[in-house]
């Protein structure tokens, strides 16, 4: 089987669990000699790793061109010309006021450089949408030239990328659901991002939840058939590099982290609260939130107001392995979580033999036996579990041992065997 994958992002070049989970899979697939995978990405760096997987940098495709005379201007510019729907645009606002004055239906144009490539960031810019939409362009270049049997879109930012091969090649899609924007946004969701998922949703052929919780958000709340969908849960790959602690803490505290995005969905304040309660029973111990994202700033600030910033460490983003460092230097890990459609950290953490309390609101916590769960609005009860596994070295002990074991079952290879299953099955059914 061969199968042509889209995704935003490969290590080492990632933001967040999206590239992990990308990674892992097409790693878990590699151990099929049946499978050959075609890895898709806007902007390729040339550092990734390409054991397993042939990777493609969209911006690296040379795609036709022509030249156009725009009515006000002295000079010409190179166009990429498309039969499709696809407009760019800098003003989502004004999109189709200021191309539909000018050119027909049939006639949408993207810019390209001298060698007739578009050019990508490959970031998560002001600028997102309109590179989802370019994206969507090369996949449609890149389904029609190249030999696959099937369709594997991640996330939906490479939804439109997985239509678009879908409609030039006639080949099944598959879309893996790793969030939507209900947990992104906390309810309030972008019209134009819920707009692209339920149109990927919709228009493909079979639907990966992560979770159970992600399956039923996509079946409750973009109104799609339960049969479409089905749950593949995420895993960790066998670390062995996690003994090989290179950096020591300084001092004799114990360290509790937090490990993520500073946003909204990953739930920081409440860290920062539990922390403040804890500080208020015992002062051997230390917090560090190890991220960034949009509310760094105010959770430093109440750190501050609550006067435990002696006690209180941000890191900023870490990532490969100084993730591993960080937590090998921990003693407890927590994720609080308001909305988390899985969540590989806990399993991280878990390999490093750290105890770990994380959110009832998580799909990680259907699947954990040996972590502390809580709702992650409960800042008492977590403030309870943090001072217990500092306190109790027996407690803290139990959980590094049945959860190490627990952890170790959960690898990338069983999680890529259930989606072979349903590459097959698609395959079958044709």
């Amino acid at each position: 089987m061969k199968i042509l994958m889209f995704g935003w992002e490969f290590p080492p070049h990632i933001s967040g669990g999206l590239g992990t989970a990308c990674y892992g899979l097409t790693r878990g697939l590699s151990n099929f000699k049946d499978i050959e995978v075609q890895f898709v990405v806007p902007k390729a760096h040339g550092d990734e790793d390409q054991s397993t997987i042939k990777l493609i940098g969209a911006g690296d495709i040379p795609v036709t061109k022509k030249q156009v005379q725009l009515t006000n201007t002295q000079h010409k510019v190179d166009y990429y010309e498309v039969n499709s729907k696809i407009i760019p645009y800098t003003d989502p606002d004004e999109f189709w006021k200021l191309t539909s004055a000018r050119f027909s239906r049939e006639s949408q144009f993207v810019e390209t450089d001298d060698e007739g490539r578009i050019i990508f960031s490959g970031t998560y810019g002001s600028d997102l949408i309109n590179e989802i939409y370019k994206y969507a362009i090369v996949a449609e270049n890149i389904a029609a030239d190249n030999e696959f049997d099937l369709i594997h879109a991640h996330d939906w930012l490479a939804y439109p990328a997985g239509i678009a091969a879908k409609k030039a090649s006639g080949k099944p899609l598959i879309i893996h659901v790793h969030a939507t924007d209900f947990d992104r946004s906390g309810g309030s969701v972008n019209p134009k991002v819920y707009a692209i998922e339920r149109e990927g949703m919709e228009t493909a052929d079979k639907i990966i939840a992560v979770s159970n919780l992600t399956r039923s958000t996509v079946i409750e709340k973009y109104n799609i058939d339960p049969k479409k969908v089905e749950t593949v849960y995420n895993a960790v790959e066998p670390v062995e590099h996690t003994d090989k602690l290179t950096l020591k803490k300084g001092f004799n505290e114990k360290i509790v982290t937090f490990l993520g995005r500073i946003t909204m969905q990953k739930g920081p304040e409440y860290f920062v609260e539990a922390a403040y309660q804890v500080l208020l029973r015992t002062r051997n111990v230390r917090f560090v939130m190890a991220g960034s994202g949009d509310m760094m700033n105010a959770m430093v600030r109440r750190a501050a107001q609550l006067g435990i910033t002696d006690y209180f460490y941000f890191t900023g983003f870490l990532r490969g392995n100084d993730v591993f460092q960080m937590l090998k230097l921990s003693d407890v890990y927590v994720m609080p979580s308001v909305s988390e459609p899985f969540g590989i950290s806990p399993l991280e953490a878990m390999q490093s033999d750290v105890p770990t309390i994380i959110s009832k609101q998580s799909g990680v916590s259907e699947i954990l036996t040996h972590a502390i769960k809580i709702d992650f609005w409960d800042i008492n009860a977590m403030a309870d579990a943090i001072h217990a596994i500092v306190e109790y070295p027996a407690l803290a002990k139990t959980f590094k041992k049945h959860a190490r074991t627990e952890v170790d079952s959960l690898q990338w290879k069983k999680s890529a065997k259930h989606v072979r299953s349903i590459y097959q099955k698609m395959l079958n059914t044709l």
